[in-house]
């Protein structure tokens, strides 16, 4: 039972090999089972790499079944369509596609297989990066609000020295007033005199100035971190926003680049192994010589195809000797004096019938 469905598998002909030895049945069972097994890998295969798209087990193993059935069809048809021919050259040229294609299947199979093999060495390598892509990313987004901060840093480093000054413009005005006061400046006369009271009056003046530009300047600082602060929050908001983008940097594409940053080598030879499991059946009937079943099914054909150039060739002189024996009778007929004085007479009946019909049209338009 399972000998049968390896034979079904390699798309053998069944009835040719029922009459063929047990070794021909066990060599194109071999052949089916490889292409069993290459679609099974395939399913397996395909399955992974669509759930590193979907993120569904279910959608990922139906469409991975799918796969495995068409790589199924696909070796079927390679294997069942490649005829044993008498030259090898010409078997290699016949066989050149079907290898192209075999190596095509190979490579499209190994790879999520090599995804899933060195997972764990994938993931390290999107983890760095996923870092290096979050620090890039912090990096883009403080370009877009480090420059609006600095100048509003500016515009409180002003406020701030408008005060300063201020503060060093009243404290001069108070050494003044002082200094008049104690008589060791301005008119060196110890006492509040005239002249220290107008000192001591634009010392007040500046300072109540003073007071009023603090006032004025600490709302406008406070307004200013406002801003400030409002801009770190966005800050963080983007990054909290486009943070999960990074984190989801995991899908195909991403794990082939990043298997793409590890050592060649054990990759090579992963699609290597699959290509030659892939392009064994095809190998194996081309290396193989002639069995009883190529020669019984080189027969079959031969014999089909002499039937059909048979059925051509009498069918076109069946068509020939028609037409010549219709000639013949027409020609004859044509001579016949009774078929010519029948016909005549229909046709002046036909045009009498004609000249009747337009003299009544005529007539009803006048």
């Amino acid at each position: 039972m399972l000998q049968r469905f390896f034979i079904f598998c390699s798309g053998a002909d069944t009835d040719i090999l029922n009459d063929c030895s047990a070794g021909e049945n066990t060599k194109y069972a071999g052949v089916g089972a490889t292409v069993f097994f290459t679609a099974v890998m395939a399913a397996i295969a395909g399955s992974y790499a669509l759930f590193t798209v979907f993120d569904n087990i279910f959608t990922a193993v139906f469409f991975g079944l799918i796969w495995g059935l068409l790589i199924f069809n696909l070796d079927r048809f390679i294997v069942s369509t490649l005829k044993k021919r008498d030259n090898f050259f010409d078997e290699l040229i016949q066989a050149s596609p079907r290898i192209l294609l075999a190596v095509i299947i190979a490579v499209v199979i190994s790879k999520p297989l090599e995804l899933k093999i060195f997972e764990k060495e994938i993931n390290q390598v999107l983890l760095e990066q996923k870092n290096d892509l979050t620090l890039e990313n912090k990096d883009q987004l403080a370009l877009q609000y480090t420059p609006a901060v600095e100048g509003l840093n500016a515009e409180i480093e002003t406020l701030k020295n408008e005060i300063t000054t201020k503060e060093a413009e009243v404290n001069a005005l108070y050494d003044v007033y002082i200094s008049e006061a104690e008589g060791t400046a301005g008119t060196e006369k110890l006492g509040k005199g005239p002249v220290y009271k107008e000192k001591r009056e634009k010392h007040d003046a500046e300072l109540a100035a003073l007071n009023e530009l603090k006032t004025s300047n600490n709302a406008k600082i406070a307004f200013i971190e406002t801003q400030i602060a409002t801009l770190g929050t966005e800050y963080q908001d983007k990054i909290a926003e486009t943070q999960p983008i990074i984190d989801g940097f995991d899908g195909l594409m991403a794990r082939v680049n990043a298997l793409g940053e590890l050592p060649w080598l054990p990759s090579f030879f992963i699609f290597l192994l699959f290509l030659a499991i892939e392009t064994s059946p095809i190998f194996a009937k081309l290396i193989s010589p002639k069995g009883a079943y190529d020669l019984k099914l080189a027969e079959q054909e031969g014999a089909l195809s002499s039937w059909v150039t048979q059925q051509k060739s009498q069918r076109e002189i069946l068509v020939t000797t028609d037409r010549d024996v219709n000639n013949r009778v027409y020609a004859d007929i044509a001579e016949e004096q009774e078929l010519y004085d029948y016909k005549r007479k229909i046709a002046r009946e036909l045009m009498q019938d004609q000249a009747n019909a337009f003299y009544k049209k005529q007539k009803g338009v006048l």
